[in-house]
């Protein structure tokens, strides 16, 4: 019977397995459990070092292209590193910054070279995509005049409070542009701090009123572009969930091989074996979907399997870090509810991943129509 998804390869790339192991050791050497926790009420939400520390790998740069800093290995060598954040449940501005950098690649000409040069070099970059609270929502209200004045506001802006490069996606003659504005454009009152599920999370609403952009990019280039970001978005959160799933994995099962009740370890008991396996099966699906989604990605406007894999992606590992968190609240009893337990690390970060670039339903949504027709 021939699969009705096409492509269904996996390949992990020589130096994509490099990017994991560095990224690995990275996290496990910089960001144990107490550095992220010593972030969560702090106003960016990460260590400026840890950052620094980045940037010297060169991540920022990782899918750019040569001419402008970047490593040039392409989006799917993203993948591990995210992953691997997500697994120390470590929050920076990396993906924001990714997926700005993506965005503007793929949107723009020559013109926006120093800005992406900017990117590579450790900038941080954030895409002011939202008028409402709908990921799924595709129009804009916010403006732009032909004298390059914004008109209108954004919320959930990824890491505003810290972003160098905004790229607002507006409307110009009632058609999508997406300006570049620079942060000392901006007054500190037009930026209001939103409060996140997830806490190792920051974003903000930006009124970008009065402001005058530094660039204006349109056309069909833009239309392409705006539909790989959210694609690329979804996987990349994906892959964060993923990591985030597999490190809930390891508390459960330390958990389960630790404490006793009634005289007996609670691992031994069905309940609680069955749920645990679920997790690793899903996490293990989980893991095949996103490194399927980085072999099929490239620096063109993605192919039609690469948006099945993105959307697939995006609804398992959603899927699967929902159940890992609630789980591991339930398994953790009385104590899983409280702030000294990681469960509610966990659970917030299902909470946050199931959102952010559209819940599993849309994605499965799309792929009906995408793997069987009308």
């Amino acid at each position: 019977m021939t699969s009705v998804i096409g492509d269904l390869s996996i390949a992990l790339s020589e130096e994509q397995g490099m990017l994991l192991d560095v990224a690995r050791g990275f996290v496990a050497d910089k960001a144990p459990i107490d550095v992220v926790r010593g972030q969560l009420e702090t106003a960016s939400g990460f260590d400026t070092q840890i950052w620094d520390d980045m940037v010297s790998l060169g991540w920022t740069g990782i899918a750019l292209p040569e001419r402008v800093g970047g490593s040039a290995m392409g989006m799917g060598s993203v993948v591990p590193v995210v992953e691997s954040l997500g697994e120390g449940l470590l929050g920076t501005p990396l993906i924001n910054t990714t997926l700005a950098g993506q965005l503007l690649l793929r949107a723009a000409s020559s013109d926006a070279e120093p800005w992406l040069q900017r990117i590579a070099e450790g900038s941080i970059a954030t895409v002011a995509l939202l008028d409402s609270g709908d990921w799924g929502a595709s129009n804009t209200l916010t403006e732009i005049a032909d004298d390059g004045v914004l008109r209108g506001r954004k919320v959930m802006v990824g890491d505003a409070l810290v972003a160098d490069i905004f790229l607002v996606l507006c409307q110009q003659g009632g058609l999508p542009a997406l300006a570049v504005v620079e942060r000392g454009a901006l007054s500190d009152r037009a930026l209001t701090a939103n409060t996140l599920i997830d806490l190792t999370k920051r974003s903000a609403n930006v009124d970008f009123t009065g402001v005058k952009a530094a660039l204006i990019c349109s056309g069909d280039a833009l239309v392409a572009a705006l539909r790989d970001f959210r694609l690329l978005g979804a996987l990349l959160i994906a892959a964060e969930a993923t990591g985030s799933a597999a490190r809930c994995l390891k508390v459960l099962v330390d958990y389960l091989k630790t404490r006793k009740q009634f005289g007996k370890l609670i691992g031994s008991y069905q309940a609680l074996k069955h749920p645990t396996v679920d997790i690793y099966c899903g996490m293990e699906d989980s893991r095949s979907f996103i490194y399927h989604a980085a072999t099929v990605l490239s620096d063109e406007p993605l192919s039609h399997d690469a948006e099945v894999a993105c959307r697939m992606a995006k609804a398992q590992a959603t899927d699967v870090m929902s159940f890992a968190g609630d789980r591991s609240v339930q398994f953790h009893g009385g104590i899983g509810f409280t702030w000294d337990c990681d469960s509610t690390l966990f659970i917030r970060r299902a909470q946050w991943s199931a959102q952010a670039f559209g819940d599993a339903i849309h994605h499965r949504k799309r792929l009906g129509e995408l793997l069987l027709g009308d």
